[in-house]
Protein backbone atom coordinates (compact mmCIF):
# COMPACT_ATOMS: atom_id res chain seq x y z
CA UNK A 1 0.00 0.00 0.00
CA UNK A 2 1.42 3.35 -0.98
CA UNK A 3 -0.57 5.91 0.74
CA UNK A 4 1.82 9.03 -0.54
CA UNK A 5 0.34 8.09 -3.86
CA UNK A 6 -3.63 7.69 -2.86
CA UNK A 7 -6.15 10.32 -4.43
CA UNK A 8 -5.70 14.08 -3.22
CA UNK A 9 -9.11 14.60 -3.32
CA UNK A 10 -10.16 11.72 -1.57
CA UNK A 11 -7.57 12.97 1.43
CA UNK A 12 -9.09 15.91 1.70
CA UNK A 13 -12.33 14.90 2.04
CA UNK A 14 -11.09 12.60 5.06
CA UNK A 15 -9.86 15.40 6.28
CA UNK A 16 -12.13 17.66 6.36
CA UNK A 17 -14.26 14.86 7.84
CA UNK A 18 -11.65 14.64 10.57
CA UNK A 19 -12.27 18.35 11.23
CA UNK A 20 -15.76 18.24 11.51
CA UNK A 21 -15.78 15.38 14.27
CA UNK A 22 -13.24 17.36 16.14
CA UNK A 23 -15.21 20.90 15.77
CA UNK A 24 -18.34 18.86 17.04
CA UNK A 25 -16.41 17.08 19.98
CA UNK A 26 -14.62 20.00 21.23
CA UNK A 27 -18.22 22.37 20.83
CA UNK A 28 -18.77 22.55 24.37
CA UNK A 29 -14.86 22.06 25.93
CA UNK A 30 -14.29 26.36 26.92
CA UNK A 31 -11.75 28.18 25.14
CA UNK A 32 -8.45 27.23 26.09
CA UNK A 33 -9.37 25.10 29.09
CA UNK A 34 -6.52 22.57 28.47
CA UNK A 35 -4.12 24.80 27.04
CA UNK A 36 -1.45 24.05 29.34
CA UNK A 37 -1.66 20.09 28.38
CA UNK A 38 -0.44 20.52 24.79
CA UNK A 39 2.22 19.10 23.26
CA UNK A 40 2.42 16.80 26.32
CA UNK A 41 2.87 12.76 26.94
CA UNK A 42 2.88 10.50 29.36
CA UNK A 43 3.69 11.10 32.79
CA UNK A 44 4.10 15.48 31.97
CA UNK A 45 0.30 14.58 29.95
CA UNK A 46 -1.29 13.01 33.13
CA UNK A 47 0.99 16.05 34.99
CA UNK A 48 -0.69 18.82 33.11
CA UNK A 49 -4.11 17.31 33.32
CA UNK A 50 -4.17 17.40 37.65
CA UNK A 51 -2.99 20.72 37.19
CA UNK A 52 -5.88 21.72 35.40
CA UNK A 53 -9.04 19.71 36.67
CA UNK A 54 -7.87 18.87 40.22
CA UNK A 55 -9.39 22.02 42.03
CA UNK A 56 -12.74 21.91 42.04
CA UNK A 57 -15.80 23.58 44.02
CA UNK A 58 -17.32 20.44 45.14
CA UNK A 59 -21.20 20.48 47.48
CA UNK A 60 -21.33 19.19 50.89
CA UNK A 61 -21.76 15.71 51.45
CA UNK A 62 -25.60 14.20 51.49
CA UNK A 63 -28.81 15.57 51.14
CA UNK A 64 -30.70 18.77 51.49
CA UNK A 65 -29.19 22.35 50.03
CA UNK A 66 -26.23 22.67 47.17
CA UNK A 67 -25.58 18.75 49.02
CA UNK A 68 -24.57 15.63 47.01
CA UNK A 69 -28.36 14.88 45.75
CA UNK A 70 -29.00 18.22 45.03
CA UNK A 71 -26.31 17.70 42.51
CA UNK A 72 -27.94 14.53 41.53
CA UNK A 73 -30.68 16.36 40.20
CA UNK A 74 -29.12 17.92 38.36
CA UNK A 75 -26.07 15.26 36.51
CA UNK A 76 -28.28 11.85 36.86
CA UNK A 77 -31.95 12.80 36.19
CA UNK A 78 -33.63 11.60 32.90
CA UNK A 79 -36.65 13.70 31.54
CA UNK A 80 -39.23 11.33 33.15
CA UNK A 81 -37.46 12.38 36.84
CA UNK A 82 -36.45 8.72 36.99
CA UNK A 83 -32.38 8.42 38.40
CA UNK A 84 -29.57 7.33 36.19
CA UNK A 85 -28.67 4.08 38.25
CA UNK A 86 -25.12 2.44 37.21
CA UNK A 87 -25.63 -0.22 39.59
CA UNK A 88 -29.04 -1.77 39.61
CA UNK A 89 -31.92 -1.87 36.77
CA UNK A 90 -33.90 -0.83 39.37
CA UNK A 91 -36.44 2.20 38.89
CA UNK A 92 -36.56 5.23 41.25
CA UNK A 93 -37.69 8.35 41.04
CA UNK A 94 -36.43 11.74 42.60
CA UNK A 95 -39.42 13.53 43.96
CA UNK A 96 -37.51 17.32 44.80
CA UNK A 97 -34.29 18.51 44.21
CA UNK A 98 -31.74 17.62 46.96
CA UNK A 99 -33.96 14.65 48.94
CA UNK A 100 -32.97 11.20 48.46
CA UNK A 101 -35.11 8.62 46.68
CA UNK A 102 -36.16 5.71 48.54
CA UNK A 103 -33.74 3.06 48.91
CA UNK A 104 -30.78 4.52 47.07
CA UNK A 105 -27.37 5.61 48.50
CA UNK A 106 -24.16 7.71 47.57
CA UNK A 107 -21.99 5.19 46.19
CA UNK A 108 -18.18 6.04 45.42
CA UNK A 109 -17.45 4.02 42.46
CA UNK A 110 -13.66 4.83 43.69
CA UNK A 111 -14.25 3.34 47.12
CA UNK A 112 -13.61 6.42 50.11
CA UNK A 113 -11.43 3.95 51.94
CA UNK A 114 -9.04 3.40 49.38
CA UNK A 115 -7.58 7.03 51.01
CA UNK A 116 -8.33 6.06 54.61
CA UNK A 117 -12.04 7.86 54.36
CA UNK A 118 -10.71 11.27 54.72
CA UNK A 119 -13.81 13.78 54.04
CA UNK A 120 -11.25 15.50 51.31
CA UNK A 121 -12.29 16.81 48.11
CA UNK A 122 -11.96 13.83 46.38
CA UNK A 123 -15.08 12.51 48.85
CA UNK A 124 -17.18 15.02 47.58
CA UNK A 125 -16.20 15.39 44.37
CA UNK A 126 -19.25 14.52 41.61
CA UNK A 127 -17.66 12.80 39.12
CA UNK A 128 -16.58 9.53 41.88
CA UNK A 129 -19.79 9.87 43.32
CA UNK A 130 -23.15 7.99 41.44
CA UNK A 131 -26.52 7.52 42.85
CA UNK A 132 -27.01 3.49 43.46
CA UNK A 133 -29.33 1.21 45.03
CA UNK A 134 -28.83 0.21 48.82
CA UNK A 135 -28.52 -3.42 48.19
CA UNK A 136 -25.53 -3.71 45.37
CA UNK A 137 -23.85 -0.62 47.17
CA UNK A 138 -23.23 -2.85 50.14
CA UNK A 139 -22.48 -5.94 48.47
CA UNK A 140 -19.67 -4.37 46.36
CA UNK A 141 -18.00 -3.18 49.32
CA UNK A 142 -15.09 -1.56 48.78
CA UNK A 143 -13.66 -4.30 46.32
CA UNK A 144 -11.47 -3.10 42.96
CA UNK A 145 -13.29 -3.10 39.76
CA UNK A 146 -12.27 -5.85 37.56
CA UNK A 147 -13.25 -9.18 35.50
CA UNK A 148 -15.39 -11.60 37.68
CA UNK A 149 -13.75 -15.08 35.70
CA UNK A 150 -14.79 -17.57 39.02
CA UNK A 151 -16.98 -17.69 41.77
CA UNK A 152 -20.33 -15.21 41.64
CA UNK A 153 -21.22 -14.02 44.72
CA UNK A 154 -23.36 -11.54 43.76
CA UNK A 155 -25.14 -10.65 40.55
CA UNK A 156 -28.36 -8.30 40.03
CA UNK A 157 -28.59 -8.37 36.22
CA UNK A 158 -26.02 -5.08 36.39
CA UNK A 159 -23.65 -5.38 38.98
CA UNK A 160 -21.18 -8.39 39.29
CA UNK A 161 -19.22 -9.49 42.62
CA UNK A 162 -16.85 -12.85 41.98
CA UNK A 163 -13.58 -13.93 42.35
CA UNK A 164 -10.87 -12.47 39.10
CA UNK A 165 -8.56 -15.25 37.54
CA UNK A 166 -6.19 -14.20 40.49
CA UNK A 167 -8.60 -15.27 42.72
CA UNK A 168 -9.23 -11.42 44.23
CA UNK A 169 -12.49 -10.35 44.81
CA UNK A 170 -13.86 -7.80 42.36
CA UNK A 171 -16.44 -6.84 40.96
CA UNK A 172 -17.89 -5.58 37.73
CA UNK A 173 -20.19 -3.55 36.04
CA UNK A 174 -22.94 -4.14 33.12
CA UNK A 175 -21.07 -3.72 29.70
CA UNK A 176 -23.17 -0.55 29.35
CA UNK A 177 -21.10 1.09 31.54
CA UNK A 178 -17.84 -0.12 31.70
CA UNK A 179 -16.54 2.74 29.50
CA UNK A 180 -18.02 4.85 31.39
CA UNK A 181 -16.55 3.70 35.46
CA UNK A 182 -12.87 3.30 33.37
CA UNK A 183 -13.41 6.86 32.25
CA UNK A 184 -14.36 7.35 35.81
CA UNK A 185 -11.44 6.01 37.37
CA UNK A 186 -8.43 7.26 34.89
CA UNK A 187 -10.13 11.01 36.13
CA UNK A 188 -10.01 9.95 40.15
CA UNK A 189 -5.77 8.82 39.51
CA UNK A 190 -5.08 11.82 37.46
CA UNK A 191 -6.73 14.46 39.66
CA UNK A 192 -5.98 12.77 43.31
CA UNK A 193 -2.25 10.98 42.73
CA UNK A 194 -1.08 11.80 45.46
CA UNK A 195 -3.44 10.30 48.22
CA UNK A 196 -1.73 7.68 50.12
CA UNK A 197 -3.81 4.25 48.65
CA UNK A 198 -4.54 1.62 51.45
CA UNK A 199 -7.00 -0.96 51.67
CA UNK A 200 -8.27 -3.07 48.48
CA UNK A 201 -7.23 -0.17 47.10
CA UNK A 202 -3.64 -1.66 46.80
CA UNK A 203 -4.63 -3.94 44.85
CA UNK A 204 -4.90 -1.27 42.30
CA UNK A 205 -3.05 1.31 42.54
CA UNK A 206 0.80 2.39 42.92
CA UNK A 207 1.99 5.02 45.04
CA UNK A 208 3.29 7.15 42.42
CA UNK A 209 2.38 10.32 39.76
CA UNK A 210 2.45 7.71 36.90
CA UNK A 211 0.97 5.55 36.23
CA UNK A 212 -0.82 4.98 39.74
CA UNK A 213 -2.84 2.36 38.44
CA UNK A 214 -0.88 -1.03 38.24
CA UNK A 215 -0.50 -2.52 34.31
CA UNK A 216 -2.90 -4.99 34.71
CA UNK A 217 -5.67 -2.11 35.74
CA UNK A 218 -4.74 -0.13 32.82
CA UNK A 219 -4.89 -2.53 30.68
CA UNK A 220 -8.30 -3.19 31.50
CA UNK A 221 -9.50 0.20 31.96
CA UNK A 222 -7.96 0.64 28.59
CA UNK A 223 -10.01 -2.15 27.02
CA UNK A 224 -13.36 -0.96 28.30
CA UNK A 225 -12.82 2.23 27.45
CA UNK A 226 -12.97 1.32 24.00
CA UNK A 227 -15.22 -1.02 24.33
CA UNK A 228 -17.93 1.23 25.22
CA UNK A 229 -17.32 4.47 23.84
CA UNK A 230 -18.43 8.27 25.40
CA UNK A 231 -22.19 8.57 24.98
CA UNK A 232 -24.39 11.51 25.60
CA UNK A 233 -25.37 10.17 28.79
CA UNK A 234 -21.57 11.00 29.46
CA UNK A 235 -21.45 14.24 27.56
CA UNK A 236 -24.27 15.76 29.52
CA UNK A 237 -22.91 14.30 33.10
CA UNK A 238 -19.83 16.20 32.09
CA UNK A 239 -21.18 19.48 31.23
CA UNK A 240 -23.82 19.06 34.64
CA UNK A 241 -20.34 18.71 36.69
CA UNK A 242 -18.46 21.38 35.01
CA UNK A 243 -21.70 23.80 35.91
CA UNK A 244 -21.46 22.63 39.34
CA UNK A 245 -17.77 22.18 40.09
CA UNK A 246 -16.15 24.34 37.32
CA UNK A 247 -13.83 21.38 36.83
CA UNK A 248 -13.98 18.32 34.29
CA UNK A 249 -13.31 14.96 33.36
CA UNK A 250 -10.75 15.22 30.38
CA UNK A 251 -11.25 11.37 29.51
CA UNK A 252 -14.81 12.62 28.29
CA UNK A 253 -14.07 15.24 26.12
CA UNK A 254 -10.98 13.65 24.65
CA UNK A 255 -11.82 9.78 24.79
CA UNK A 256 -8.80 8.37 23.66
CA UNK A 257 -6.52 10.57 26.21
CA UNK A 258 -5.76 7.94 28.01
CA UNK A 259 -4.17 6.42 24.96
CA UNK A 260 -1.82 8.79 25.41
CA UNK A 261 -1.34 8.55 29.23
CA UNK A 262 -1.14 4.64 29.32
CA UNK A 263 -2.06 2.87 26.11
CA UNK A 264 -0.89 2.89 22.99
CA UNK A 265 0.21 6.49 21.98
CA UNK A 266 2.29 7.25 24.57
CA UNK A 267 5.46 8.01 22.38
CA UNK A 268 3.17 10.99 21.04
CA UNK A 269 2.36 14.49 22.16
CA UNK A 270 -0.96 15.09 22.85
CA UNK A 271 -2.84 17.79 20.61
CA UNK A 272 -5.94 19.45 22.42
CA UNK A 273 -6.36 21.58 18.80
CA UNK A 274 -6.78 18.12 17.05
CA UNK A 275 -9.66 15.44 17.19
CA UNK A 276 -11.33 13.83 20.34
CA UNK A 277 -11.16 10.65 18.82
CA UNK A 278 -8.17 8.28 18.17
CA UNK A 279 -4.63 9.06 17.16
CA UNK A 280 -6.85 12.39 15.47
CA UNK A 281 -5.76 14.16 18.98
CA UNK A 282 -2.37 14.44 16.91
CA UNK A 283 -2.33 17.18 14.09
CA UNK A 284 -4.16 15.66 11.36
CA UNK A 285 -1.62 14.07 8.96
CA UNK A 286 -1.73 16.85 5.37
CA UNK A 287 -2.62 15.72 2.06
CA UNK A 288 0.82 15.68 0.73
CA UNK A 289 3.33 14.17 3.17
CA UNK A 290 1.73 11.92 5.17
CA UNK A 291 3.56 11.07 8.75
CA UNK A 292 6.05 7.50 9.20
CA UNK A 293 4.77 5.62 11.83
CA UNK A 294 7.16 4.11 14.04
CA UNK A 295 7.06 0.82 16.51
CA UNK A 296 7.94 0.65 19.74
CA UNK A 297 11.11 -1.10 20.82
CA UNK A 298 12.14 -2.54 24.32
CA UNK A 299 15.75 -2.27 24.77
CA UNK A 300 16.40 -2.67 28.33
CA UNK A 301 13.09 -3.78 30.99
CA UNK A 302 14.73 -4.05 34.45
CA UNK A 303 13.24 -5.23 37.44
CA UNK A 304 15.88 -4.54 40.25
CA UNK A 305 13.76 -6.20 42.85
CA UNK A 306 14.54 -9.19 41.04
CA UNK A 307 18.15 -9.09 39.97
CA UNK A 308 20.90 -6.69 39.44
CA UNK A 309 20.42 -7.67 35.57
CA UNK A 310 23.51 -6.91 33.33
CA UNK A 311 24.47 -3.43 35.27
CA UNK A 312 27.58 -3.42 36.98
CA UNK A 313 28.93 -1.48 39.92
CA UNK A 314 31.79 1.02 39.61
CA UNK A 315 33.48 2.14 42.99
CA UNK A 316 35.30 5.24 42.68
CA UNK A 317 35.27 6.30 46.29
CA UNK A 318 34.51 3.58 49.10
CA UNK A 319 36.86 5.29 52.24
CA UNK A 320 36.63 2.41 54.59
CA UNK A 321 33.47 1.32 53.40
CA UNK A 322 32.41 -2.09 51.51
CA UNK A 323 29.89 -1.44 48.91
CA UNK A 324 27.07 1.37 48.31
CA UNK A 325 25.25 -0.53 45.81
CA UNK A 326 23.37 -3.35 46.95
CA UNK A 327 20.13 -5.48 45.11
CA UNK A 328 17.38 -5.49 47.58
CA UNK A 329 14.17 -7.82 46.79
CA UNK A 330 11.94 -5.41 48.18
CA UNK A 331 13.64 -1.94 47.08
CA UNK A 332 15.53 -2.52 44.21
CA UNK A 333 19.07 -1.40 43.42
CA UNK A 334 19.68 0.64 46.71
CA UNK A 335 22.82 3.16 47.54
CA UNK A 336 23.47 4.34 50.70
CA UNK A 337 26.87 5.62 52.33
CA UNK A 338 25.27 5.91 55.65
CA UNK A 339 26.34 2.66 58.28
CA UNK A 340 26.16 2.07 61.99
CA UNK A 341 24.49 5.58 62.22
CA UNK A 342 27.84 7.61 60.44
CA UNK A 343 28.09 8.62 56.99
CA UNK A 344 30.53 8.38 54.84
CA UNK A 345 32.18 10.60 51.82
CA UNK A 346 31.37 7.96 48.60
CA UNK A 347 30.91 7.72 45.17
CA UNK A 348 29.85 5.15 43.53
CA UNK A 349 28.02 4.09 39.76
CA UNK A 350 25.56 1.60 38.80
CA UNK A 351 26.56 1.15 34.83
CA UNK A 352 24.42 -0.56 32.28
CA UNK A 353 25.12 -2.85 29.43
CA UNK A 354 26.22 -0.67 26.03
CA UNK A 355 22.40 -0.09 23.83
CA UNK A 356 22.25 -0.37 20.33
CA UNK A 357 20.30 3.06 19.27
CA UNK A 358 20.46 3.09 15.58
CA UNK A 359 17.95 3.58 13.50
CA UNK A 360 16.06 4.99 16.20
CA UNK A 361 13.83 7.92 16.17
CA UNK A 362 13.10 8.52 19.52
CA UNK A 363 14.08 7.21 22.84
CA UNK A 364 12.71 7.71 26.43
CA UNK A 365 14.39 6.37 29.77
CA UNK A 366 11.52 5.55 32.96
CA UNK A 367 13.06 4.69 36.03
CA UNK A 368 10.88 4.33 39.16
CA UNK A 369 12.93 5.37 42.15
CA UNK A 370 12.63 7.23 45.87
CA UNK A 371 15.36 8.77 48.01
CA UNK A 372 15.75 10.45 51.53
CA UNK A 373 18.56 12.28 53.50
CA UNK A 374 20.60 13.92 50.55
CA UNK A 375 21.76 17.34 50.94
CA UNK A 376 20.14 18.05 47.25
CA UNK A 377 18.97 14.77 45.76
CA UNK A 378 19.58 16.37 42.52
CA UNK A 379 23.43 16.64 42.70
CA UNK A 380 24.00 13.78 44.75
CA UNK A 381 21.86 10.90 42.72
CA UNK A 382 22.54 11.59 38.95
CA UNK A 383 21.92 9.91 35.89
CA UNK A 384 24.12 9.51 32.80
CA UNK A 385 24.99 8.50 29.41
CA UNK A 386 28.43 7.77 27.79
CA UNK A 387 28.50 6.98 23.77
CA UNK A 388 31.80 5.98 23.61
CA UNK A 389 31.70 2.71 25.61
CA UNK A 390 32.37 4.78 29.21
CA UNK A 391 35.23 6.83 28.33
CA UNK A 392 33.40 10.05 28.68
CA UNK A 393 29.86 10.64 30.09
CA UNK A 394 27.21 13.61 30.24
CA UNK A 395 24.46 13.67 32.55
CA UNK A 396 20.98 13.48 32.04
CA UNK A 397 18.58 15.63 33.79
CA UNK A 398 16.53 13.46 36.16
CA UNK A 399 12.83 15.12 35.74
CA UNK A 400 11.32 13.91 38.96
CA UNK A 401 12.57 13.20 42.57
CA UNK A 402 10.96 12.37 44.99
CA UNK A 403 10.07 15.48 47.20
CA UNK A 404 8.38 14.40 50.42
CA UNK A 405 9.39 13.16 53.77
CA UNK A 406 7.72 9.06 52.64
CA UNK A 407 9.53 6.63 51.17
CA UNK A 408 7.06 6.93 47.73
CA UNK A 409 8.45 5.71 44.35
CA UNK A 410 7.78 8.45 41.61
CA UNK A 411 8.11 7.62 38.12
CA UNK A 412 10.36 9.75 36.29
CA UNK A 413 10.80 9.72 32.28
CA UNK A 414 13.80 11.06 30.38
CA UNK A 415 13.89 12.23 26.90
CA UNK A 416 16.75 10.64 25.53
CA UNK A 417 16.40 11.52 21.51
CA UNK A 418 19.55 13.56 21.14
CA UNK A 419 21.11 9.88 21.35
CA UNK A 420 19.30 8.08 19.16
CA UNK A 421 22.18 6.81 16.35
CA UNK A 422 24.37 6.21 18.61
CA UNK A 423 25.55 2.80 20.91
CA UNK A 424 24.81 4.36 24.18
CA UNK A 425 25.40 3.55 28.06
CA UNK A 426 23.47 4.95 31.01
CA UNK A 427 24.92 5.06 34.69
CA UNK A 428 23.16 5.77 37.96
CA UNK A 429 26.04 7.84 39.67
CA UNK A 430 25.86 8.36 43.80
CA UNK A 431 27.86 10.73 45.63
CA UNK A 432 27.86 11.48 49.76
CA UNK A 433 30.02 13.82 52.01
CA UNK A 434 30.36 13.40 55.71
CA UNK A 435 28.03 15.88 56.22
CA UNK A 436 24.87 14.06 53.89
CA UNK A 437 24.47 10.56 52.88
CA UNK A 438 21.44 10.04 51.40
CA UNK A 439 19.43 6.72 50.22
CA UNK A 440 18.93 6.40 47.07
CA UNK A 441 16.20 3.27 45.22
CA UNK A 442 15.57 2.35 42.13
CA UNK A 443 12.97 -0.11 41.47
CA UNK A 444 12.86 -0.38 37.55
CA UNK A 445 14.35 0.70 34.24
CA UNK A 446 13.28 0.95 31.21
CA UNK A 447 14.32 2.53 27.98
CA UNK A 448 12.00 2.24 24.82
CA UNK A 449 12.81 3.55 21.42
CA UNK A 450 11.09 3.44 18.23
CA UNK A 451 11.77 2.62 14.69
CA UNK A 452 10.27 3.86 11.28
CA UNK A 453 7.76 1.03 10.01
CA UNK A 454 5.64 1.24 6.96
CA UNK A 455 1.62 2.16 7.30
CA UNK A 456 1.20 -2.04 5.56
CA UNK A 457 3.13 -3.20 8.56
CA UNK A 458 -0.13 -3.26 11.10
CA UNK A 459 0.34 -4.69 14.11
CA UNK A 460 -0.76 -8.22 15.52
CA UNK A 461 -1.22 -7.94 19.29
CA UNK A 462 -2.35 -10.54 21.95
CA UNK A 463 -3.55 -13.14 19.54
CA UNK A 464 -6.15 -11.16 17.80
CA UNK A 465 -6.42 -10.76 14.02
CA UNK A 466 -5.88 -7.25 12.29
CA UNK A 467 -9.46 -7.35 11.46
CA UNK A 468 -10.68 -6.70 15.08
CA UNK A 469 -8.53 -3.50 14.91
CA UNK A 470 -8.82 -0.44 13.20
CA UNK A 471 -6.33 2.37 12.31
CA UNK A 472 -5.29 6.01 11.60
CA UNK A 473 -3.09 6.82 8.77
CA UNK A 474 -0.32 7.10 11.10
CA UNK A 475 -0.67 3.41 12.02
CA UNK A 476 -1.93 4.25 16.01
CA UNK A 477 -4.95 2.04 16.81
CA UNK A 478 -8.18 4.21 17.20
CA UNK A 479 -11.70 3.26 18.20
CA UNK A 480 -13.82 1.39 15.61
CA UNK A 481 -16.24 4.12 15.53
CA UNK A 482 -13.63 6.68 14.29
CA UNK A 483 -15.10 8.33 11.25
CA UNK A 484 -12.79 9.70 8.00
CA UNK A 485 -10.59 7.54 6.56
CA UNK A 486 -9.01 4.61 8.35
CA UNK A 487 -7.02 1.76 8.13
CA UNK A 488 -9.08 -1.52 8.83
CA UNK A 489 -7.92 -5.34 7.99
CA UNK A 490 -5.40 -4.00 5.63
CA UNK A 491 -7.72 -1.22 3.70
CA UNK A 492 -8.32 2.01 3.64
CA UNK A 493 -12.02 2.90 4.38
CA UNK A 494 -13.79 6.16 4.61
CA UNK A 495 -16.39 5.87 6.95
CA UNK A 496 -18.86 8.26 7.94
Amino acid sequence: MNIRFMNIQGRLLALATLLLCAAQAMADIPEGYYTKADGKKKEALKQAMKAIVGKAKVLSYGSGDHSTWWGFYVTDRMEDGQVIDRYSNDKRYFTSRGSVPAGMNIEHSFPKSWWGKTTNQAYKDLFNLMPSEQKINSSKGNWVMGKVTGKVSTDNGCTKVGKNDDGITVWEPADKWKGDFARDYFYMVTAYSGLDWTSAGTDMLEKNEWPTLKPWAYKLLLEWARQDPVDDIERNRNEAVYGIQGNRNPFIDYPNLAEYIWGDSITYAFSVSGSSQGGGTNPPIGPDEPDVPNQDYVLCDEDFCTSQGQWTVKNVNLGTLTRVWKQDSEYGMKASAFFNSKKYEAESWLISPEYDLTGTETAEFTIMHTGRFFGTMSDEATLWASTDNGDTWQQITISHYMTGQNWTFVNSTQDLTSLCGKHIRLAFRYTSTENAAGTWEIKTAKLTVTRPTGIEEIPVEDGWTTATFTYDLSGRRVPSTQRGLVIRNGKKVLQR
